[in-house]
């Protein structure tokens, strides 16, 4: 990224500022805007967030609010409630509460002597969340936002629940909140209030995971706040993104599809970041697109940003499988509107082991019709699935797909004689039954080198007892046939001539996804099912080569120091005594000190997922983050350490949450609990 020093307006900073809410709890601000703004008013933009704008963020704020204030705007970058120097507490995510906030610190931003009256919303995650939400509620001064790696879907698209079956992201997203929720305010803003806001935090907290497990189906909890129940809510014009690497590769499409506002999408080769810090690469010159949105809708300039498709995405050439890329090799291409005229979904039939052409059936096909191919998977299989959502560090990318295949059903094109790319989201329609009331079954899409290694391309998955609603799921009666479709994340990808494509179906996904309450064993039915392939000719219309973007450019990072290493670790290992396989997961940024305001920080999360044999009630999940702050004789430490196991009728949390003082434990409390599994 190109560090920009010169800008066009010169910025004042004010570090902390106070914005109250209606209740009387106070909000903590970072404020970036021109110097001259007193005297002549600037839109404002909005990142509300709730992961400690004075440090844990501080680095990449500093790299995108300067530099989009030093082009006309105030940046107005808020904790919120229960976080950083927030008063409160934090207690779910994407509460009423929260949402109320952000309309009060939209309207007193709007109110300010520096702001004009017009106000955008950005972020990314969260951030991108908050944005989305809030400009469904419709509050008078937002004018336009842009959002990064986000979900309209809070329960059938989010890091909780997919296709009704449950990520094991659940927990390490609640066990990533615990953590950042039970941290301390910064005395050196808060002053001696710091210890009673952090024990108002402590003792209002409670592990995510169990609200979350009282939510196993769509209901109303998961219905708040999910922008798919009514996209004629939002009015105001959006940019959305995000990577084809992140969990969330899909809602960009949807928006793009449903929302009746001017808006743009894009989406990259990145995992879960901002497309100008975007891994793998290229990273792209987000923020002058951004910049260029702001101008024409928050300042009325006529700049052309909604010429050219309606969405830029990247098209991802043929690489081997590996954890990590640092570049995806591809181009952007471009859709004027979507569902794209350009993209022609085929049907290629399944037979026995094969993937059919299109509008194809072998003669002898009709031969398997009463009969059908059986699996019964090994819990190994996904072990190499990576992460649901990748965030680059440590290396989290699906691995070689050939010992995962081995305990799946494997359906192979021929070679392919020319090559072939596809945009949108593949779909599996299967004839399946099922030996048992509850079974899932999980679906990836590979390319297949002429050496045999398998790199997959996207997956999907589909707990069977959710075949028809999300919201009634019903249990399988065994042994009988079901027509079902699985649907697979939405990809761009080419594959080259002398490739395969190949389909593998499996029983269990471990530990992307939870197992069923016992193995079950499926028997698909090839010749009455299909995949479904979002094909993109490449003789394309001309027009959908979008124009190049820019350089990736920022303001100076803020100044760091690091003084313990960080580490990282990936690890899959197996007893061959007691059978025991297990995922352990370290991520350790060590020690860094944030130079501008002295504070020292260390974060730790560890991980592990593990599993005894082919026993689905062996398995569990760990997630545990050691936080540490300090500055001088003023020093911190937390503890939150979250487990979830099951038998075949319950989940079973146990978490712990421990905090000191130096070396003084100044708060203990353990949680242990039981939930019900929901045909789950």
């Amino acid at each position: 990224m190109r560090e920009v020093t010169a800008l066009p307006h010169a910025i004042k900073e004010e570090e902390h500022v106070w914005i109250p809410m209606p209740d009387g709890v106070r909000l903590s601000a970072r404020i970036w805007r021109p110097a001259t703004a007193e005297e002549e008013p600037v839109p404002g933009v909005l990142e509300y967030i709730p992961y400690r704008k004075r440090d844990l963020t501080s680095v990449r704020d500093s790299i995108h609010h300067p530099y989009i204030a030093g082009h006309g705007y105030a940046c107005v970058r808020v904790d919120l409630r229960g976080t950083g120097d927030s008063e409160g507490v934090l207690v779910d995510e994407y509460v009423e509460q929260e949402q109320a906030d952000a309309e009060a610190v939209i309207d007193w931003v709007a109110a300010q002597p520096w702001c004009d009256g017009g106000v955008g919303m950005m972020g990314i995650s969260w951030g991108a969340f908050s944005a989305l939400q809030v400009a469904a509620r419709r509050p008078e001064h937002l004018k336009a936002i842009v959002i990064a790696s986000f979900t309209d879907d809070r329960f059938a698209d989010d890091m909780h629940y997919m296709g009704g079956c449950l990520l094991s992201d659940n927990l390490a997203e609640a066990g990533t909140m615990f953590a950042h929720g039970t941290c301390p305010p910064d005395p050196e803003v808060v002053g001696e209030r710091w210890r009673e806001m952090w024990t108002e935090r402590l003792e209002g907290t409670r592990p995510w995971v169990l609200r979350w497990l009282d939510h196993q189906r769509r209901d109303d909890y998961w219905r708040h706040a999910s922008v798919c129940q009514d996209y004629s809510a939002v009015a105001c014009p959006v940019l959305a993104s995000s990577g084809w690497a992140d969990g969330y590769s899909n809602a960009v499409t949807r928006l793009l599809a449903r929302l009746d506002v001017p808006r743009k999408g894009l989406i990259g080769p990145w995992s879960h970041k901002f497309p100008h810090l975007g891994e793998p690469g290229p990273a792209i010159g987000y923020l002058q697109e951004v910049v260029r949105w702001w101008d024409h809708w928050l300042k009325g300039v006529d700049n052309g940003v909604m010429d050219g498709p309606v969405l830029r995405a990247w098209m991802q050439d043929s690489v081997p499988p590996s954890t990590s890329y640092e570049e995806r090799p591809g181009r952007w291409v471009g859709e004027p509107e979507l569902p794209s005229p350009n993209v022609d979904v085929r049907a290629y039939p399944l037979s026995e082991n094969r993937i059919e052409p299109p509008g194809s059936r072998p003669a002898d096909a009709g031969a398997d019709s009463g009969g059908g191919l059986t699996v019964r998977s090994p819990l190994s299989v996904g072990q190499f699935a990576g992460k649901w959502a990748s965030y680059n560090a440590p290396p989290d990318l699906p691995y070689d797909q050939r010992e995962e295949d081995g305990g799946s059903l494997v359906f192979n094109t021929p070679v392919l004689r020319e090559r072939t790319e596809i945009l949108g989201a593949p779909v599996v329609e299967l004839s399946v039954s099922a030996d048992r009331p509850v079974a899932m079954v999980a679906a990836r899409l590979s390319d297949v080198a002429p050496d045999g290694r398998a790199t997959r391309v996207t997956y999907g998955l589909l707990n069977l007892t959710h075949r028809d609603s999300h919201d009634h799921p019903e249990p399988l009666e065994p042994g009988r046939r079901y027509r079902v479709r699985v649907q697979l994340n939405g990809v761009a990808q080419a594959f080259p001539a002398g490739h395969r494509i190949r389909l593998s179906l499996s029983s269990s996904y471990w530990p992307l996804a939870w197992p069923p309450p016992e193995p079950a064993l499926l028997t698909v039915y090839p010749r009455d099912s299909a995949l479904l392939l979002p094909v993109r000719p490449l003789d394309a219309p001309e027009g959908t080569e979008p124009e190049p973007f820019g350089e990736p450019e920022g303001a100076p990072r803020a100044a760091t120091t690091r003084l313990e290493p960080d580490e990282h670790r990936w690890e899959v290992r197996r007893d061959l005594v007691d059978y025991r396989s297990a995922l352990e997961i370290v991520k350790d940024n060590g020690t860094v000190r944030f130079d501008d305001v002295g504070m020292e920080v260390g974060r730790r999360a560890y991980e592990e997922y593990e599993s005894f044999a082919d026993d689905f009630t062996s398995v569990s999940g760990e997630s545990t983050w050691t936080m540490r702050f300090g500055r001088g004789d003023w020093q911190t430490t937390t503890v939150t350490r979250t487990v979830l196991s099951c038998t075949a009728e319950e989940f079973l949390v146990h978490a712990t949450l421990d905090a000191y003082e130096g070396d003084r434990r100044v708060f203990s409390r353990e949680w242990s609990e039981t939930r019900p599994r929901d045909l789950l």
